[in-house]
């Protein structure tokens, strides 16, 4: 039994799962429930709990990506079928330029993501990164990944995120300096970390378009038919279908932060109603009826059913995967690896904004969640900031920020993150984790030195 050794246990299932996926060929699915239950075996779980154990994991990662890529696919279905993304798409090239449509695509992404989830974020901007893609051929690495690490970033570092948000009330930073201070730091780490390493990046992988809403994406030649009505949509029709999820988020984030803010509790009904709408699921939802409302007149009942059943049929295999990869997770920390990584390093002696990064970093690369990374280690760190001189508000911000850091690196098997991206570009395991995994190590990394720069400096 390797109950009392839960890091080696870590390291071997974590080590099995590489064997198993890259060189036996197993299905990820497969492994990672077979893996999932091995570990759950010799970790110590009792043998009633085992599946429970399984099933939590799994659950509770497919209550928050199911509904999030079930509804963000019908969008992008839509969108994509009746030109919707193509006009977007078409809108960024002009007024950007070729050369820079990684770079108009990155930008986008950074606004859209201030209010909106890392997954639901990416389902959303999905279409247009495939259109674009599409148009210029070549890897579709060089345009996802600009987008999708800028999603990373803002969903790391930037209230009102929910790991920084608690983080800093952890910690007792101020949510007001740490959205400035999230905004300074996020904007240099998304165009190192992110943008030029994926121009770097792209031209070394291959990535063909994936067949995710239409096999028309990879064909540029495709006939006419791809889009069922010669007339296009306005452009300003595709934006108030992407931006609408944004806004009703913002409403709910905005609602929540203030609550936070000035330790609100008793909300009003009016509160409580606002909050619902801009959870992110309904708020797709809601996006997705206005959609079919809007393009009713030009497709008609039956081609929207059709439209809206043939988008889900290709992300089932997406969100098992994901699932089983957030399964595997959570029967890492059922092991109690995180308490063991707690007790080896919260008393390292390391300067404290440096091991706030390296705990958060541990349990990051143990147990997968950014999130439980990040609320777990500003909960260690937190008492020892009284034993720290007096610190001011900045100096709080930026150990927020470096424990955030510390939680984006490393994002493998166990991060239901790392699969959702495998499958949604439709990477393999070995170019995601060749591609995807430095390039959220890199930036949790400069997000982490930026942040220890302004500690010396402010």
């Amino acid at each position: 039994m390797l109950a009392n050794f839960p890091l080696l246990l870590a390291l071997l299932a974590i080590v099995s799962l590489l064997i198993c996926i890259i060189y036996l060929r197993i299905h990820a699915f497969i492994a990672l429930i077979l893996i999932s239950a091995l570990t759950a075996v010799f970790g110590g779980v009792t043998i009633d709990n085992i599946v429970p154990t399984m099933m939590q994991g799994f659950g509770s990662t497919l209550a928050s990506v199911a509904l999030l890529v079930g509804l963000g696919a019908m969008i992008g279905k839509i969108l994509e079928v009746t030109g919707g993304a193509q006009v977007l798409a078409d809108s960024l090239i002009n007024r950007f330029g070729i050369s820079r449509a990684p770079f108009a695509l990155g930008i986008a992404s950074l606004l859209f993501g201030f209010p909106i989830f890392f997954d639901a974020g990416l389902i959303v901007m999905l279409p247009v990164i495939l259109s674009v893609a599409a148009r210029f051929k070549g890897s579709v690495l060089l345009y996802a990944l600009p987008a999708a690490g800028a999603f990373a970033v803002m969903h790391a570092l930037v209230p009102p995120h929910p790991g920084p948000v608690v983080a800093a009330d952890l910690l007792g930073a101020d949510i007001g300096n740490l959205l400035f201070w999230g905004v300074l730091v996020s904007l240099p780490t998304w165009y190192f970390g992110s943008y030029l390493f994926a121009r770097w990046i792209a031209p070394r992988f291959d990535v063909p378009l994936p067949s995710l809403f239409s096999a028309s994406h990879n064909d540029a030649s495709a006939p006419n038919d791809t889009h069922l009505s010669e007339s296009l949509p306005p452009l300003g029709q595709v934006l108030s279908i992407l931006l609408l999820p944004l806004l009703l988020i913002f409403l709910n984030t905005g609602i929540s932060t203030y609550l936070v803010a000035y330790s609100i509790e008793n909300k009003s009904t009016l509160l409580m109603v606002l909050q619902t709408i801009g959870q992110t699921p309904i708020a797709l939802l809601i996006t997705l009826l206005i959609c079919l409302l809007l393009f009713l007149p030009k497709l008609g009942k039956q081609k929207l059913h059709d439209l809206c059943n043939d988008a889900l049929a290709p992300i089932c295999a997406i969100i098992l995967v994901t699932g089983a990869g957030g399964m595997f997770g959570g029967v890492l920390r059922a092991t109690g690896i995180g308490d063991a990584l707690s007790n080896a390093l919260s008393d390292t002696g390391m300067p404290i904004i440096v091991a706030a990064f390296v705990i958060a970093a541990s349990l990051r690369i143990a147990q997968g969640s950014a999130t439980v990374a990040l609320t777990t280690t500003a909960a260690l760190v937190a008492p020892m900031l009284a034993t720290q001189a007096q610190l001011s508000q900045a100096d709080l911000c930026f150990i927020v920020i470096a424990i955030a850091g510390g939680a984006s690196v490393l994002s493998h098997f166990n991060d239901s993150g790392f699969w959702l991206v495998s499958r949604l570009f439709g990477m393999d395991e070995k170019t995601t984790l060749r591609t995807w995994t430095p390039m959220v190590t890199l930036i949790g990394l400069f997000a982490f030195l930026f942040a220890g720069v302004l500690s010396l400096v402010f």
